[in-house]
């Protein structure tokens, strides 16, 4: 496999076919089918409009693009939308980036905020922990695309906003439902939930259980989790909580190396002189999180509504690594006020929200050796401080059908403190950044009454995360410096065809200051330093088309679609001691990426959906001297659904990598020993049922 040409090769692709199943958004609406973007308010930037109107860059996911394929990762999920990509370097260890690089994603989440129903669970650290999300437990997600600035503080990349919403009844009503998920390599999946909603009260409560043995050595993962949130209405006011326990374990296989990858791809790390491998060590993640949250909403008139929220959580976290064993305790506090004033008059409207939202992360560290997967001496304890805060001030100005002009603006802070307890007569250290101003202007033209124009600048600022400030190689990188940058961007997105086509194209030109990327020493523990400018300029195009709507024969749905990513990303200026990188492809971005599927649905209630992924291939180092080779992925699902009275059946199976590629999901960059290869799972099969009453 080479690396992949323009726009590949369209027409075998286009007539792929392709699966579509769903769940309801809420208590009580069954099953839902459309994929294209619905007409409902948009929740990004509190604009409450539909989507063609918000001049911004944002992928809507509803119920049915996230039941898609086998319900058991989001990684599928996510990569279907242009500009995202996530990684997976062995089960439940995600990697997520948004039109940037994974050069600063050791895992988990970088330079992206992200929400649970308006409740951030990025910490105040700036690392979220993606893997606790269950992908059956949400009904939507909006993905914002480039700097979001203004209401979602620092982050370059954009922002992630998880939906888990329930409606109110007018008469109480219950509803159970319950699934069973199985698949290649000990693949189980049981979930379970319990829904109860009157006029003024709804309360959800989910269970859910997913284990594996893993494709390859020391792969192996399990996670529980329990769920309860609910929400209370009166006339003036609205209470919404949610608490949340999630028990999760993987092994970290670790890289390998394109000989071993070739020869015998199941292989984890291997020993490497006298460091013994994966297997020896029993590496692997064990995380205990627990959160609680508040929100609370009251109309103090027809013009002015009052937001808050407080949350709490408790990340409890164990890592036996090849050099060492890391124990965490991270104890977490959010809370957030905003005060918003919308004033309409005939076809004008204003909108003026201001607020503050504070985020503050304690985390005692203690690094021990690692015998055989047991924790020995103890090395350094580190007792660290981190906490992100922001204000910020955002208008939004709807004239007449034609005009939307957002202006927002936000101050950025953050400080680390920090001291190694195990040094004796040491003081706190403290890293501040403050007063950081991330503006954002952004408008929206309307062609017609469903095609738009926007043009947009705003400015990113993302601060070293915790886990680059002090890394796995047991440093603090107190001289780290926060990335910035601004983001150019204009598109057109709309429907056309009597809204049979559905398109979204836009165009980015963003170039990122000190940019953070990842470093190994000599025990393949990271580091990360500051590597000068990057050019991360894009094209991204999103297209839906319905062949059939509502058709009377055999087929009654039938719907194409496809996205596009083409980033063609440099350094502009990166010099590593006397080497020059400067004009180099940026390590780990595929220069293209595309994602085409169809959606049939027929008479009978039998579905299907088949999708196809190309990825190009990407750079492994920064010298640009060994590439992974681009990949083809194929998926299948077809399922067959039924109703009878309140009780609905959904019964699936299918088919990954239907092709039995060779790659790798996800890529360690720049790793000692040329382990750069974590090998996905050939083809594969999955089975399951879902059932609601």
């Amino acid at each position: 496999m080479g690396r992949m040409k323009p726009f590949f090769v369209w027409i075998p692709m286009v007539l792929f076919p392709v699966l579509l199943f769903s769940q309801r958004d809420s208590l009580g609406k069954g099953f839902t089918t459309d994929t294209l973007l619905p007409e409902v308010a948009v929740q990004a930037f509190q604009s409450h409009l539909q989507w063609k109107a918000v001049p911004a860059a944002i992928a809507i996911l509803g119920s049915a693009d996230l039941t898609r394929y086998g319900n058991a990762s989001l990684v599928p999920v996510m990569n279907t939308v242009p500009g995202i990509r996530v990684e997976e370097r062995s089960p439940a260890s995600y990697r997520l980036s948004i039109r940037g690089s994974l050069l600063r994603s050791p895992f988990g989440v970088r330079n992206v905020k992200v929400y649970w129903n308006e409740i951030p669970l990025t910490d105040g650290g700036g690392n979220t922990y993606l893997n606790l999300v269950d992908l059956n437990q949400l009904t939507g997600v909006e993905i914002i695309k480039g700097p979001a600035a203004s209401v979602y503080g620092a982050g370059t990349g954009g922002a992630v906003l998880f939906r888990s919403e329930m409606g109110y009844m007018a008469q109480p009503a219950h509803q159970f439902s319950a699934g069973l998920l199985g698949g290649s390599y000990g693949l189980f999946q049981q979930q379970a939930g319990w829904e109860y909603s009157t006029k003024h009260f709804t309360s959800s409560l989910q269970q859910s259980h997913q284990q594996s043995d893993g494709y390859r050595q020391q792969s192996a993962s399990r996670k529980d989790m329990v769920k309860w949130q609910g929400s209370w209405q009166g006339n003036t006011q609205e209470l919404t909580w949610l608490l949340w326990y999630t028990d999760l374990f993987y092994q970290t296989p670790g890289g390998i190396t394109l000989a071993q990858m070739q020869q015998n791809p199941v292989l984890a790390r291997q020993p490497a002189g006298a460091l013994p491998g994966a297997v020896q060590q029993q590496t692997a993640i064990y995380n205990k999180t627990i959160l609680g949250a508040l929100r609370q909403e009251t109309k103090i008139s027809k013009q002015l509504v009052w937001k808050n929220f407080l949350s709490l959580s408790h990340t409890s976290l164990a890592n036996p690594f090849i050099t060492n064993y890391e124990k965490r305790g991270e104890a977490n506090i959010g809370a957030g006020t905003q005060l918003a004033y919308s004033i309409r008059k005939n076809n004008t409207r204003l909108q003026w929200i201001n607020g503050v939202e504070w985020l503050h992360n304690h985390s005692l560290i203690d690094n021990f050796g690692n015998r055989a997967g047991k924790a020995d001496t103890v090395q350094f304890r580190d007792d660290i401080y981190a906490i992100q805060w922001f204000a910020f001030s955002q208008a939004q100005l709807s004239m007449g059908e034609k005009w939307v002009i957002t202006a927002g603006l936000s101050l950025n802070n953050q400080f680390y403190r920090y001291k190694r307890l195990t040094d004796p007569n040491t003081d706190f250290v403290n890293k501040k950044t403050s007063g950081v101003l991330t503006p954002r202007i952004a408008l929206t033209y309307r062609l017609t009454r469903d095609i738009s124009v926007y043009l947009l600048a705003a400015k990113g600022f993302s601060p070293p995360a915790l886990a680059e400030v002090r890394p796995s190689d047991g440093n603090y990188y107190g001289n780290l410096e926060a990335e910035y940058g601004w983001n150019i961007e204009a598109g057109v997105k709309g429907e056309t065809a009597n809204s049979r086509l559905q398109f979204d194209l836009a165009a980015y030109f963003f170039t990122l200051q000190n940019t953070i990327v990842r470093r190994t020493n000599s025990t393949g523990a990271e580091y990360f330093v500051n590597a000068g400018r990057t050019r991360q300029n894009g094209l991204e195009a999103l297209l839906k088309y319905k062949l059939i709507d509502a058709g009377s024969r055999f087929i009654t749905r039938w719907q194409v679609w496809s996205s596009y990513s083409y980033q063609p990303y440099r350094f502009t200026d990166y010099r590593q001691g006397s080497t020059d990188y400067t004009g180099n492809a940026l390590t780990g971005v595929p220069r293209q990426i595309w994602v085409t599927g169809m959606d049939i649905e027929m008479q009978k209630r039998w579905y299907v959906n088949a999708s196809f992924n190309v990825t190009g291939a990407l750079p492994l180092t920064d010298a640009n001297d060994v590439y992974a080779d681009g990949y083809q992925l194929a998926q299948l699902k077809w399922g067959y659904r039924t109703k009878q009275q309140s009780k609905q059946w959904d019964f699936f199976a299918g088919i990954d990598n239907l092709l039995n590629q060779r790659y790798s999901l996800g890529n360690d960059i720049n790793a000692l020993g040329k382990r750069y290869y974590n090998p996905a799972p050939g083809r594969n099969l999955f089975a399951g049922v879902r059932y609601r009453f």
